[in-house]
């Protein structure tokens, strides 16, 4: 696939789901031990660190995510218009370090704690291990035929042998100047 096309089905017609993906955020040294993850998805009210850029080491709060833009936008951090006023400013979630999650999300909770749904009527059972009992040595006729030697799989595969049709060749017709002797 050509590299123009697989850039247009990652960023610019990519789906939805595929975007909210690509909004993932280191998580903190101590997050990281906690959950047994290194990265998450940024989500509103999740507490968060700049890394890189004009606003490195300002921490706050996620007020909005945009998927689009595939950036979010940090309370506290503002820039001011030339006319006056100020506006938000969009910091991509790659330049961010979750600091604190918001877990008001059981589903999102859930998927980082990796416990599997409990249903209601099956209860999950740990495997029963089972004995093994040593094998005995038992004698064998051979057999009559030979067995077909096993190929090791890192072989490299016998040369194929063509079944093409053999041409006879004719004779070529003997010049006259050849010999003279």
């Amino acid at each position: 696939m050509k590299p123009t096309k697989i850039r247009n089905l990652q960023l610019y017609r990519a789906s939805h789901n595929v975007l909210s993906k690509q909004l993932g955020s280191h998580l903190s040294k101590d997050l990281r031990q906690k959950y047994g993850t290194r990265s998450i998805r940024v989500t509103v009210g999740d507490t968060v660190r700049v890394l890189r850029g004009e606003y490195k080491g300002v921490d706050g709060k996620v007020k909005e995510v945009d998927t689009l833009k595939n950036a979010v936008t940090i309370e506290g951090i503002k820039k001011e218009k030339l006319k006056g006023g100020q506006f938000d400013v969009y910091i991509h979630s790659s330049n961010l370090l979750v600091t604190e999650l918001n877990t008001g999300d059981k589903w999102r909770v859930q998927k980082l704690e990796r416990k599997p749904k409990a249903s209601k009527d099956k209860e999950v059972k740990p495997k029963e291990t089972q004995e093994t009992k040593p094998k005995t040595e038992e004698k064998h006729e051979s057999p009559k035929t030979e067995p077909i030697p096993k190929q090791d799989p890192k072989a490299k595969p016998a040369a194929k042998v063509s079944k093409a049709k053999s041409v006879t060749k004719k004779p070529k017709k003997e010049s006259k100047v050849k010999s003279e002797k």
